[in-house]
C-alpha cells in the first residue's frame, strides 16, 4: 500500500481575499491549514469586474485611457493584499507559510476557480448575504463551491480579526 498523498493534495492552498472582514478569516484559515499540511498559500484577489460587486467596494476605480488593464490600479491592489496577508502572517507565527499573491481582472468566483487550478484547497469567506443572514453563502462562495474542482472551505462570519 503506497503512502503518497492523493493527486492534487500536496498543491498550495488558494484563498480569496478583497480586504473585507470576512476574506481576513479566510486568509488565517488558509495560513493555519497551510502550516499544518506544510504547503504553500496563492492569496488571490479579482479587481474591476466591471460590474456592481460587493468585492470590489473599496476598490480604486479610475477611468481607462485605453482597453488594457491599469497597470496602476494592478499595483495598488497587489500592495494591499501583500500588506494586509504579511500582516496576517505575522499574526500566524512560524513556521512562515510561503506566500504567493495573485491579482487579476475579472469576476471574483471565475478568478478564483482559474486560480485553484492543481491546488489541493479552495478557501473562501462569506458575508452571510441574503434573505437567510448568516445561513445562506454570498453569490461568489455559492458559485465557487458549486464549480470547484478541489475541495473547498467556506469560512462563516464571525468577530472581527485582531491585527498582530
Amino acid at each position: 500500500m503506497s503512502s503518497t498523498p492523493a493527486p492534487g493534495s500536496a498543491g498550495p492552498i488558494v484563498v480569496g481575499t478583497d480586504g473585507s472582514e470576512s476574506a481576513r478569516r479566510a486568509v488565517l484559515f488558509a495560513l493555519r491549514e497551510a502550516q499544518l499540511r506544510g504547503v504553500a498559500v496563492r492569496a488571490v484577489r479579482a479587481y474591476g469586474s466591471g460590474r456592481a460587486d460587493p468585492s470590489d467596494l473599496g476598490t480604486p476605480s479610475w477611468p481607462r485611457t485605453s482597453g488594457a488593464p491599469s497597470t496602476h490600479l494592478h499595483d495598488v491592489v497587489a500592495r494591499e493584499v501583500t500588506d494586509s496577508v504579511e500582516e496576517l502572517r505575522r499574526q500566524v507565527g512560524e513556521p512562515y507559510v510561503e506566500v504567493e499573491v495573485r491579482c487579476e481582472r475579472g469576476r471574483p468566483a471565475q478568478v478564483l476557480l482559474d486560480a485553484s487550478e492543481g491546488a489541493g484547497l479552495l478557501v473562501v469567506g462569506t458575508r452571510g448575504a441574503g434573505l437567510w443572514g448568516r445561513l445562506a453563502l454570498g453569490s461568489t462562495s455559492t458559485e465557487i463551491v458549486h464549480h470547484a474542482h478541489v475541495p473547498v472551505v467556506v469560512v462563516p462570519p464571525g468577530p472581527p480579526v485582531a491585527p498582530a
